[in-house]
């Protein structure tokens, strides 16, 4: 694991590939404020405007990782000059993320129309569960029913059971976040191109049932079954699934292609099974064989025995575990910044490196900062608030930080 550049000792050229691109982020919860720090993780400078009070799930401001290389404002959208501050943001941002429910952006005077009347090359990103129109638009939601509905949840676990939840994964991140992302980016490229912005509008619905293209095509050609745990991919197939250790731990299989099964089945001294790779009809002997041998040992000592294979095992680690695992210590996939471990900016460059260049931003602490950096003077009419980073006390940083 490596330890994080600090912003005052990070030179310029790591600040990532969108350094100079200017993003302003209407706080959020989920994948709205995760697709802004990969922005900002890739050099953007991103401007969160938080609301007062916060949200009532958000997650306590000095742990909240998603909120790092950021800076924050708070703005209140229903006060009378509320909008004007975020337009005025808006004329001078290259993008703005926004993920409330249809129409309430425009009902506070910053929805796409208003922001693009003042800056129409601005890129406006809309993040939602159910998308921008269709009948659920208006409706409530989170991650577990949007993938429920795109069919990917009922893709995951045995079939006696119930679907279990995946985390946010799944939904939020993948088929919200980086899809919003992937938009912006796009749209961006055009923007610089043409001289037009426009609006994105990523549903995470949307890009859920994107990520099952390929099942999509499985199913056509009848190499995949609509029932959960009887295929290739989704725990039906015994040697691409999990088993249990002799320690109460877990091991990773995936040793689909022929080779990799066949180094697999050795190392377990399951010699019998060789054959047992093509015939469904022995798969659950092998699937019984396979459990047992994996219980008569610990996880660690499967771990050090498949480690310099390739019969694609490993070890199921968990979230505290991961950061010591050697491969991702010596990658730097994991990085401590502010007494914080958390993963470390992805993808990589080679020219212009990301890094984590600060800790999550407190709300509200970067306001007289951004209001020079990004001439916006009325964002401080107000007085500074407490801890704003404005103050004689915390000297501001330089705005390419």
């Amino acid at each position: 694991m490596t330890t994080a550049d600090t912003a005052d000792a990070a030179p310029t050229p790591r600040h990532g590939p969108l350094a100079g691109v200017r993003v302003v982020e209407l706080a959020g919860i989920g994948p709205g404020p995760f697709a802004a720090m990969l922005l900002a993780d890739l050099g953007a400078d991103v401007v969160r405007v938080d609301r007062p009070g916060g949200s009532a799930l958000a997650v306590d401001p000095a742990h909240d990782v998603t909120n790092r290389n950021k800076r924050s404002v708070i703005v209140d959208l229903k006060s009378p000059d509320g909008p004007a501050r975020v337009l005025d943001l808006a004329a001078r941002a290259d993008v703005l993320l926004e993920g409330n429910r249809p129409g309430v952006a425009e009902r506070l005077g910053v929805g796409p129309d208003a922001c693009r009347a003042r800056n129409p090359r601005l890129v406006y990103g809309r993040m939602t569960g159910w998308g921008q129109d269709g009948p659920l638009a208006p409706r409530a939601g989170h991650d577990i029913a949007y993938i429920a509905l795109t069919g990917a949840l009922g893709l995951i676990g045995p079939p006696d059971t119930p679907p279990p939840a995946p985390a946010n994964l799944l939904g939020d991140y993948a088929g919200g976040s980086l899809y919003l992302v992937v938009g912006v980016l796009a749209a961006l490229h055009h923007a610089r191109a043409t001289g037009e912005g426009q609006v994105v509008d990523a549903a995470i619905v949307d890009g859920t049932a994107h990520l099952s293209a390929m099942l999509h095509g499985m199913l056509a050609a009848g190499r995949w079954q609509d029932r959960r745990a009887a295929n290739l991919l989704d725990g039906g197939c015994p040697y691409y699934g999990t088993y249990e250790t002799a320690d109460g731990g877990h091991m990773a299989v995936g040793a689909l292609e022929p080779q990799f099964y066949d180094t697999f089945v050795r190392l377990l001294e399951l010699d019998d099974f060789t054959d047992a790779r093509k015939d469904p009809s022995r798969w659950d002997d092998l699937r019984e064989a396979v459990a047992a041998r994996f219980k008569s040992r610990t996880r660690d000592e499967w771990t050090a025995l498949f480690a310099d294979t390739d019969a694609c095992v490993a070890p199921v680690l968990s979230l505290t575990e991961a950061p010591r695992h050697p491969h991702l210590a010596a990658r730097g996939t994991f990085t401590d910044h502010g007494g914080i471990t958390q993963p470390a900016p992805a993808p990589r460059f080679s020219l212009t490196p990301a890094a984590v260049r600060g800790g999550p931003a407190r709300p509200g602490a970067d306001t007289a900062e951004v209001a020079r950096d990004w001439d916006v003077p009325l964002l401080v009419t107000d007085p500074p608030r407490q801890g704003d980073r404005s103050s004689s006390a915390h000297p501001p940083r330089k705005a390419s930080q």
